[in-house]
């Protein structure tokens, strides 16, 4: 859905670059300190090999369908997740059988464009080894589920055929650089898609481990230090996450990215990004000391001065994030321990400038325009909406099947969304009615928006049960039928076609950025759940707890009075999100680590 309402940030006054000796930074988490004293995951990073590890080796174990420990860790920066089928566990357990152990592997893809080639592979392999399935995710990527530790390779091998990977996809480094999706393609976005995909290659990790494990490819000599020039040998504190939003449009969520450019443009041409430092959505229930945070607009940068912002921010994070406390590692943490001014000032010093203040520039989106449209080059693009990013075949639907059609005919490009969509792009006029005439004939809705609830369209749930190892409750697969509940709700109260975004997740750590959702639930147990009221409606203010570890009558029952009230009392124009606040349900939002006004 495009909603109209604007959320605007002005320009920043901008000081001076600090001189290098008044930035002054505590050290006592960096990586000056001996390994021993650092957390253990610092030190199996530190002799991995640049994290070949024992991986190959490991592979071949019969005795387990698991890897080891250190491996499994290791084998996420190569994109893999060692994870079991929650469903059986306890009758495993109960047979004195270990835990059902299957993997997940997720592809690099940035900005989420995908040739029809690359989609035909992608099927061919989910339906080959992913239990006749793939997943869309949240940052523009795909990802296979139910792999056992044999097919690892054979995908891997698979994937380089039609010039993806893994690499980075998981791990302690940058992972898969997302950008600003828009149907209409226009000028502006195919040059800020370049810049993405110039920045993925440029900090993708360089190791040859990865050639070497899933291709057997030698390397000339052993791995040395000039294996990773800018992670070295223990890469980053934690994840890095980097993403690209072109105003109008926030899909990408800017504000939750670590490293986050809003592009600037005049005449449709780029001009350069301002840049956003510090956010992050991921927190734990038990650990009150992690919090979800937004990110901060620092300054503006022109184009040509991307690629070292990368490296300095980066940079920064690298040598100063916390080392020993891993659930305090990640950068949001950093520039909240040492302070957003002595942050900025270091990223300049290393820049040797100091960044220009902050362009002006507005959102007045952040979902998909489902449906088709014609660009501003006269190509056609249809917007699927693909709840919770399933690509599988169910009932009528044969969404899978209908997909590899469309592909095998090769009528398009395929582009992955922020929110879990696929984009059929780059269509010729001649060419719409073969489309939907593929589409009509696997049940697949050429109008998305018809008979959906404007709140469905903008939902997003996480994996969760059965194969994320850290769900405490169901998403994927409770979500939809959770909102249908909801959506006799929205009936009742004439509020069928109001966009309102809900998003869900089976924990705390926010795979589908549910803290930034108007509506958000996050698991706690079966059955039970945090909610979340109050974001903003473009991501520009973080939601708050309004119930603690409640079931289904109760979130129905607070979300019925909500809905009502904002029915009758709403302002013309206000946001579900800005009512709640308005009116007392959520206590009123204020400025500080959490939020960005």
């Amino acid at each position: 859905m495009a909603p109209t309402t604007k959320t605007t940030r002005k320009p920043a006054a901008k000081k001076p670059a600090p001189p290098a000796a008044t930035v002054e930074i505590d050290r006592s988490r960096d990586l000056s300190r001996p390994l021993e004293e650092l957390a253990p995951e610092e030190r199996m990073k530190f002799e991995s090999d640049y994290l070949a590890g024992s991986i190959t080796t490991d592979l071949i174990d019969e005795i387990t369908l698991a890897v080891d420990e250190n491996n499994n860790k290791l084998m996420k920066f190569h994109g893999i997740y060692q994870q079991d089928d929650r469903d059986i566990r306890d009758e495993r357990r109960r047979q004195k059988l270990e835990p059902f152990f299957t993997f997940m592997l997720r592809g690099r893809m940035p900005g989420g464009v995908c040739t029809a080639e690359q989609w035909l592979k992608i099927d061919e392999l989910g339906r080959t080894y992913g239990n006749d399935q793939f997943r869309l995710t949240t940052r523009q990527t795909f990802q296979f589920h139910y792999l056992n530790r044999n097919a690892l390779r054979e995908v891997m091998l698979g994937l380089r055929d039609v010039g993806l990977d893994g690499k980075a996809a998981c791990g302690d480094v940058a992972r898969t650089v997302m950008s600003g999706v828009h149907p209409g393609l226009t000028k502006l976005h195919k040059q800020v898609y370049e810049q993405a995909q110039l920045a993925s290659d440029h900090v993708i990790h360089k190791t040859s481990a990865y050639e070497e494990i899933w291709f057997g490819e030698k390397p000339e000599q052993p791995r040395g230090e000039s294996e990773e020039p800018f992670y070295g040998k223990q890469y980053m504190p934690r994840k890095f996450k980097i993403g690209f939003a072109v105003p109008p449009s926030n899909d990408i969520d800017i504000y939750s990215q670590d490293l986050g450019f809003v592009a600037i443009a005049n005449r449709g041409k780029l001009k350069g990004f301002n840049v956003v430092i510090g956010g992050g959505m991921g927190r734990a229930d038990n650990a009150p000391a992690t919090y979800p945070r937004l990110g901060d607009v620092i300054g503006y940068i022109d184009v040509d001065q991307l690629q070292p912002t990368l490296d300095a921010v980066m940079g920064v994070q690298r040598d100063f994030g916390d080392r020993v406390t891993r659930a305090h590692a990640r950068f949001k943490y950093t520039i909240d321990d040492k302070g957003l001014d002595v942050i900025t000032g270091e990223i300049e010093r290393r820049l040797g400038f100091a960044l220009a203040p902050a362009k002006t520039f507005a959102f007045t989106s952040n979902g998909d325009d489902l449906g088709w449209t014609t660009g501003d080059d006269g190509l056609e693009h249809c917007t699927l909406f693909i709840e919770s990013g399933r690509i599988i075949d169910r009932g009528e639907r044969r969404l899978m099947t209908g997909l590899r059609a469309v592909a095998d005919a090769g009528l398009c490009v395929f582009r992955l969304t922020p929110n879990q969509s696929v984009i059929l792009s780059d269509v010729l006029p001649e060419d719409r009615p073969k489309v939907e005439a593929i589409l009509a004939e696997h049940g697949i809705d050429n109008a998305p928006t018809k008979g959906r609830s404007a709140l469905r369209l903008n939902s997003m749930a996480c994996v969760a049960m059965p194969t994320c190892g850290l769900a405490m409750a169901e998403a994927e697969r409770y979500l939809p039928e959770l909102i249908t509940k909801i959506e006799g709700q929205l009936e009742k109260h004439g509020l069928t076609e109001d966009p309102i975004t809900i998003r869900m997740t089976g924990c705390p750590n926010g795979c589908a950025r549910p803290y930034i959702a108007e509506i958000a639930l996050t698991g706690r147990a079966p059955g039970k759940y945090n909610l979340y009221l109050g974001a903003g409606f473009h991501g520009q203010r973080l939601n708050k707890m309004v119930r603690e570890n409640v079931g289904e009558d109760v979130i129905l029952e607070v979300l019925d009075e909500c809905l009502g009230a904002y029915a009758k009392d709403r302002k013309d124009g206000e946001r579900f999100g800005d009512f709640v606040v308005r009116a007392g349900f959520v206590a009123e939002v204020t400025a500080g680590r959490n939020f960005n006004d």
